[in-house]
C-alpha cells in the first residue's frame, strides 16, 4: 500500500496514523504542491493529497482510504460495528476534516507552510484564526472528551486519530492548548501525540521543518 503527500498534512497523517494503530504498513511518497503528475490525477482526480494505491487498485479522499483500509484489514476494530457509535466516529472524522482543520488550516499555512515553499505570509489571518476560532474549538474538544480519554466506546478509534491529527498542526504552528482552560483537551493531545502511531510521523515532521 502506497499514500501519496506529506504527512505535514493533516489528512495524509490520518492515513497514516490509522494504518498504524492496525499494524497496516503503509509506504509514503512524498508528493508537494504544485502541479501533479498525470500518474497522481489518475488516483486523485482533483490533485489534492493524499491520494492512494494498492496493487491497481487507486483511490483518494482520507475517509475514503481508511474505510478501505478498516475493511481490508479489520483488526483490530478502528471504525465502531455499533450504530450510535459508529456514527459518533464519522460525525468527529467529518468534524476533524471539516470544521478543525478546515477553519483552523490558516493559522498552519501561514505560520510554517508559506515560508517554506517560499510563499508570502499572512500573519494577521494566522492570529484572527487563533484568536477568533481556536477557543471555539478547544471548548467543543474540552466538553465532548470523556474521562476514558477516548472519544467514542472508550478505546482508539477512527475519531481520535481524526482529531488528534490537526491538533498536531497547531502544535507545529505554536499554538498551545492551555491545560488550565482546557485541561482534558489539553490531556487528551499530549496522550494521543504520545502514542507510537504518532511520534515516529512527529519526528519525521519535526526533521522536516529543521526542529
Amino acid at each position: 500500500m502506497i499514500v501519496h503527500g506529506a504527512t505535514l498534512s493533516p489528512f495524509v497523517r490520518k492515513v497514516v496514523v490509522f494504518a498504524a494503530e492496525k499494524g497496516v504498513e503503509l509506504t509514503v511518497k512524498p508528493t508537494g504542491m504544485g502541479p501533479k503528475s498525470p500518474e497522481f490525477l489518475a488516483m486523485s482526480p482533483f490533485g489534492k493529497i493524499p491520494a492512494f494505491e494498492d496493487g491497481d487498485y487507486k483511490l483518494a479522499d482520507s475517509t475514503a482510504i481508511v474505510t478501505y483500509i478498516e475493511a481490508k484489514h479489520p483488526e483490530p476494530a478502528l471504525i465502531p460495528a455499533e450504530a450510535r457509535a459508529r456514527g459518533k466516529a464519522m460525525w468527529f472524522d467529518e468534524y476533524a476534516d471539516t470544521l478543525l482543520a478546515g477553519q483552523l488550516g490558516t493559522i498552519f499555512f501561514q505560520r510554517v507552510v508559506a515560508p517554506m515553499v517560499g510563499l508570502p505570509q499572512d500573519l494577521a489571518a494566522a492570529d484572527q484564526a487563533e484568536a477568533e476560532l481556536a477557543p471555539k474549538h478547544f471548548a467543543y474538544l474540552e466538553s465532548v472528551i470523556p474521562e476514558s480519554g477516548y472519544l467514542v466506546e472508550d478505546r482508539m478509534t477512527l475519531a481520535d486519530v481524526a482529531v488528534a491529527s490537526p491538533l498536531v498542526n497547531m502544535m507545529h504552528a505554536g499554538v498551545a492548548i492551555d491545560a488550565g482552560m482546557y485541561p482534558r483537551l489539553a490531556a487528551y493531545a499530549t496522550a494521543m501525540h504520545s502514542r507510537p502511531s504518532f511520534t515516529g510521523v512527529l519526528a519525521g515532521e519535526l526533521k522536516m521543518m529543521g526542529k
